[in-house]
């Protein structure tokens, strides 16, 4: 079957790249924002209790504000999607390693899956960059 002249629009890899950078860092935007209004004592807690300084919550809360907004707006893409991707390992090990190996009993999704969503779309924007539609584009960090 021929699209014609829409053809084109369904084909749009940049509109894709897009698309995801929304999904990824304006999602993980609402972590960011909730982290900087309420604070980083929960994270700084968990970080502790593991023997770790408390200071490291402060990179969990510049991922996700400072390189969620910046994914959104395709600015420096690759680096940024590469600290968010950093961010959701440590976040899933120190969060959720007891049952990165389990079905949740609820929903029969992996008990991970959301954790690991953020994680995947934010690789992808590390091996693709932010597409036509980004504010930056042309550098190894794009």
């Amino acid at each position: 079957m021929m699209l014609g002249k829409y053809e084109n629009f369904l084909r749009n890899t940049d509109l894709g790249l897009l698309v995801l950078r929304l999904n990824v860092g304006g999602l993980m935007l609402f972590h960011g924002i909730h982290k900087a209004v309420h604070g980083i004592d929960g994270i700084a807690g968990m970080l502790t209790a593991l023997g770790l300084p408390a200071f490291i919550a402060y990179g969990a809360l510049f991922c996700e504000l400072v390189a969620s907004a910046m994914i959104v707006l395709g600015m420096w893409t690759r680096a940024a999607a590469a600290a968010l991707v950093g961010n959701m390992i440590v976040a899933i090990l120190m969060a959720h390693a007891d049952v990165l190996f389990t079905i949740n009993p609820n929903t029969g999704g992996w008990a991970v899956e959301l954790p690991a969503l953020y994680l995947l779309g934010a690789l992808a924007i590390c091996f693709t960059g932010g597409g036509k539609y980004a504010l930056t584009k042309g550098t190894v960090l794009d």
